[in-house]
């Protein structure tokens, strides 16, 4: 009992520092491996150069010196201020996300104005990195927020939402772990993509070329809808089957409702590295 209590104190801990906005660092770092294990040599090479200036970035303490660190800095960057206190980078944070209604029709308009969404970045991004007369510190943080914006964007409670802040919300129990911060976004953002992950057969490994086309194809726009219509799966289980009835005080995923929720999550995650993999060899290879 001592152990699950120490357990339970170290999770509940945890859960609170994450911001709410990010995809736990497993999620992307495991989309940027994929990807790697996926592109082509060349253009493993041209990460390679593009990240030596990643020092230009002037965020020691958010390294970028390979694709995983490179993954995690848009997120790492958050906090960061200028020296008049400031938030540097505060102009990205409606980049990590598009809250698409899940109750009404597919449209990405309302929440992508002026290019301020995952999805219309995630082509900004790629065409930065793509030009070789950038400055190569443009080029450098264009490489980070392209593969982590591929990475949140198959994080379905970043594309689709009931007007609930993609489920950080919705207070949530995942199992018999229950503290009283857990929410649903939070656990698509970490715990149940930890499971996912770490559920055999291992996701970071090359992909035959026939599955890495079929994965990878499509364009940011489909790809949007297809997680946009994972996240009212994921509100289909927590709410017991109608995804737009009024939230209850919490909602609760049950083991069986997450083992069955496990196999979606992987899927993302592995279509996440294959089509991230399709856009850095656009762009470098």
């Amino acid at each position: 009992m001592r152990i699950l209590a120490a357990l339970a104190t170290v999770l509940a801990a945890t859960v609170a520092a994450q911001p709410a906005a990010a995809y736990w660092e497993y999620g992307h770092e495991t989309v940027a491996a994929i990807a790697y294990a996926n592109v082509k040599p060349a253009t493993r090479a041209a990460i390679a150069r593009v990240l030596k200036a990643q020092g230009q970035l002037g965020t020691p303490e958010c390294p970028a010196r390979t694709i995983e660190e490179a993954s995690v800095w848009p997120d790492c960057v958050k906090p960061l201020k200028d020296a008049a206190g400031q938030s540097r980078f505060g102009y990205a944070y409606s980049w990590h996300y598009q809250n698409v209604n899940i109750c009404t029709a597919f449209d990405l308009e309302p929440a992508c104005k002026d290019g301020n969404c995952v999805s219309a970045q995630i082509g900004k991004q790629q065409a930065i990195l793509a030009n070789r007369r950038a400055p190569a510190k443009d080029r450098a943080m264009a490489l980070a927020f392209l593969v982590h914006f591929v990475g949140d964007l198959h994080q379905p409670l970043h594309a689709g939402d009931k007007a609930d802040k993609g489920g950080n919300d919705a207070k949530a129990d995942y199992g018999i772990y229950g503290p009283p911060r857990l929410n649903l976004h939070s656990i698509w953002d970490g715990l149940l993509a930890e499971r996912a992950i770490s559920t055999s057969p291992p996701l970071v490994r090359r992909y035959p070329a026939a599955e890495r086309r079929r994965l990878g194809a499509g364009t940011v726009a489909d790809w949007s809808r297809e997680s946009w219509a994972d996240a009212r799966v994921a509100y289909e289980a927590a709410m017991g089957g109608d995804p737009c009835a009024p939230t209850p005080a919490r909602v609760r995923y049950d083991e069986a409702t997450i083992a069955r929720l496990v196999p979606m999550a992987r899927g993302e995650v592995t279509k996440g590295g294959l089509r991230l993999a399709r856009l850095l060899d656009e762009a470098l290879g």
